[in-house]
């Protein structure tokens, strides 16, 4: 099949490109590496089913790999506190205007379309875990909106294709996902542990640590997004993609440590966000009573690949 992958060349999409490389389709990646990097896919370079195109697809984009795309994969967005917080108008426009663009150019060749939302889009729950039926508790306004509400537009506009333009698409909501080539300055807990730790620094614990996650590695989460993309009949479905497993903010401190062999200390911080979720774990009852889908690496186990990528990226 021939695909094309917008954010292709970010933390997830390049492992993406891997997967659907391994599985014999035909790859468009298409990035503009605000956030993402050239080297996640440099090794991509010369396959002979593999494209990097560098676009920004808050401008329309018909170029290559549009002709006969089968499947597109919209995953284009700066994910991280770090990095919406830093491009947070281009987080808006890539969500907003990217997620059209996108939409329009699924409509016009009659490909399948997979918007990747965001766990975000739930808020600070007021139900738990969460299940796709929940319509969230978000602050419009608050430090995170540019980002929550951006993805709340996108999978609203999403919709209106499927409803106007019998659009295949679908949407998921992706939590906590953790892996190799997660930038060191990523901002958010699992890179921020890990090089804290690798350093020797102290790890900052915002707030007193109790509050949870849970954690997916990226194959797992790769492994889903195909089988929703690729699953028939799922037009207008939206599911979690996440671990439900959870952990509070300390225990994964604590396992950072013993992981890495670090003799860091925990230093306690205020909050950065006053809307920082308490608690946050999806319900994958759906996703796999539907696809047969759960995540399989466990924590521990998927830290280990990670703490080696973090360990040589630190040598570099």
């Amino acid at each position: 099949m021939n695909v094309l992958i917008t954010g292709g060349a970010g933390f997830i999409g390049s492992h993406l490109c891997d997967a659907l490389l391994a599985a014999g389709h035909h790859v468009v990646c298409v990035d503009n590496c605000l956030t993402g990097s050239r080297d996640n896919v440099a090794h991509l370079q010369d396959h002979s089913r593999f494209r990097l195109v560098h676009h920004d697809v808050i401008e329309p984009y018909a170029g290559l790999g549009t002709a006969d795309v089968e499947a597109i994969f919209h995953l284009a967005s700066p994910a991280s506190p770090v990095g919406y917080r830093t491009y947070s108008i281009e987080t808006m426009l890539v969500n907003s205007i990217g997620t059209i663009h996108m939409l329009r150019l699924a409509a016009e060749r009659g490909a399948r379309f997979l918007l990747t939302s965001t766990s975000e889009v739930y808020g600070d729950p007021q139900v738990h875990p969460q299940t796709e039926e929940y319509w969230g508790n978000v602050n419009p306004i608050g430090l995170r909106s540019c980002y929550d509400e951006a993805k709340r537009f996108a999978e609203a506009a999403t919709f209106e294709w499927i409803r106007k333009h019998d659009v295949d698409a679908r949407v998921v909501r992706i939590f906590n996902t953790y892996g190799p080539r997660n930038q060191l300055d990523d901002g958010r807990v699992v890179p921020n542990f890990i090089t804290q730790a690798l350093r020797g620094e102290p790890i900052t614990i915002y707030g007193d640590g109790g509050q949870t996650r849970s954690f997916a590695y990226v194959s797992d989460l790769v492994d889903g997004l195909q089988r929703v993309m690729f699953g028939d009949g799922l037009q207008g479905e939206v599911f979690n993609l996440g671990n439900p497993g959870e952990f509070t903010i300390l225990e994964f401190a604590k396992l950072v440590l013993e992981v890495t062999g670090s003799r860091s200390s925990l230093e306690y911080r205020p909050l950065l966000f006053s809307d920082d979720p308490a608690r946050r774990r999806p319900d994958i009852t759906k996703v796999k009573a539907r696809l047969g889908w759960e995540p399989r690496v466990p924590l521990r186990e998927g830290l280990a690949p990670t703490v080696a990528w973090y360990r040589e990226q630190l040598g570099r």
